[in-house]
C-alpha cells in the first residue's frame, strides 16, 4: 500500500511541476491543457492514501523517509500552484477589465468630432489575439 501512495504522489508531483511550469511562463493554454491531468493525479493520490489508511499501512525507515520527502515536495509544489493560479486569475481578470472598459460607451462630458458633445455614441473597437 504505502509503493502505492508513494507512487500516486510521485505522479501528482510531476503534474504540479508542470503545470507550475506552464503557470509561471503564463502559457495559460497550456496550463489549461495539464489541469485535467492533475486532477486526475489528484484523484489517484487521495485514493491511494485512502486506501493506505484503511489498511493501516505504515512507513518505516527508509520508505519512511522516501514519503517525507515526497509530501514535503507536494506541500511546495501545491502552494506553488495555488501563487501561481491567483497570479493567473488576476491577470486574466485585468485583461477582461480592460476589454470591457474599451467596449464601454463614453460617458458625459466626453467629446467627438468637431468639439460636439457625443450622447453615448459607441466607438470601433479592435481586439488582436496571438496563441
Amino acid at each position: 500500500m504505502i509503493e502505492a501512495l508513494m507512487n500516486a504522489g510521485q505522479r501528482l508531483a510531476e503534474a504540479l511541476r508542470a503545470e507550475n511550469a506552464a503557470l509561471a511562463r503564463l502559457d495559460l493554454g497550456a496550463a489549461a491543457e495539464l489541469s485535467r491531468g492533475k486532477r486526475l493525479a489528484a484523484d489517484a493520490f487521495a485514493a491511494a492514501f485512502d486506501a493506505t489508511h484503511r489498511s493501516g499501512s505504515r512507513a518505516e525507515g527508509e520508505e519512511r523517509d522516501r514519503t517525507e520527502e515526497i509530501a514535503r515536495a507536494l506541500k511546495d509544489l501545491t502552494a506553488e500552484n495555488r501563487r501561481l493560479l491567483e497570479r493567473a486569475i488576476a491577470l486574466q481578470s485585468r485583461v477582461i477589465e480592460t476589454i470591457a472598459g474599451a467596449l464601454r460607451p463614453p460617458g458625459p462630458g466626453t467629446y467627438g468630432h468637431r468639439g460636439l458633445a457625443r450622447e453615448g455614441e459607441a466607438t470601433p473597437v479592435s481586439i488582436a489575439s496571438r496563441a
